[in-house]
């Protein structure tokens, strides 16, 4: 392995920082879109459950499959790989968001609205702070399905770890696929880590209590 290596890093390297950065554009797209459809769902109720609905059936839907449709649209490649990824990304995100801010103490909350709190102040300054921990739940949840399905996405000539993965199991080379599992691993393993290394949302919360 560490001879293929020394011999070829572009053909390691190269698949590995395409992942990441698919990676990266797909969670801070995926995140930005929770949050919007969080913040939609808070001040209309009903529109929770029916968001959740659907992304549950998009989250069924095999990936390949669902990359197939998209092609005649968007044509093959990483936007393509994006807005899949992404899709199945709003059933884990928007879940767990949903479900932390519904397990706010009703008390807390009732406090807030005492002092004067609209319900974007409720949400924004009482409800998220609390909620942290399911927050960033959903987004180590995000990170490691993106790293996942990332791979597959290399079928639709999306790049990235998935690339070296089908290279090896078309030539049967084993190094080529120790090494996409490997590196597909310890990617999800960092990011996971990094995601847990964020303050205690036990502090925030306290504060926030502190300050109603």
């Amino acid at each position: 392995m560490i001879e293929y290596l020394t011999k070829h890093p572009e053909k390691i390297i190269t698949p590995f920082l395409e992942h990441i950065e698919l990676t990266a554009v797909t969670l801070l797209i995926s995140i930005l879109i929770a949050g919007i459809l969080t913040v939609l769902s808070v001040l209309i109720p009903r529109l929770g459950s029916i968001l959740l609905a659907l992304f549950s059936v998009i989250y069924s839907i095999p990936s390949l499959a669902l990359f197939a449709l998209l092609i005649p649209f968007t044509g093959l490649g990483k936007v393509s790989a994006v807005i899949v990824l992404c899709a199945y990304n709003q059933y884990l995100l928007l879940g767990n968001f949903l479900t932390g801010l519904s397990e706010v103490d009703p008390g807390v909350l009732e406090a807030a609205k005492g002092i004067g709190m609209s319900t974007m102040q409720e949400l924004f300054l009482v409800q998220i702070p609390l909620a942290q921990k399911a927050l960033f739940a959903g987004i180590r949840l995000a990170v490691v399905s993106t790293i996942g399905i990332g791979t597959i996405a290399a079928a639709i000539n999306a790049g990235g770890l998935g690339t070296l993965l089908f290279d090896g199991l078309r030539t049967m080379n084993t190094v080529k696929i120790l090494w996409g599992s490997l590196l597909s691993a310890l990617l999800a393993v960092v990011c996971t880590a990094c995601s847990f290394s964020q303050r205690s949302p036990q502090s925030s919360g306290e504060k926030t209590l502190r300050i109603i």
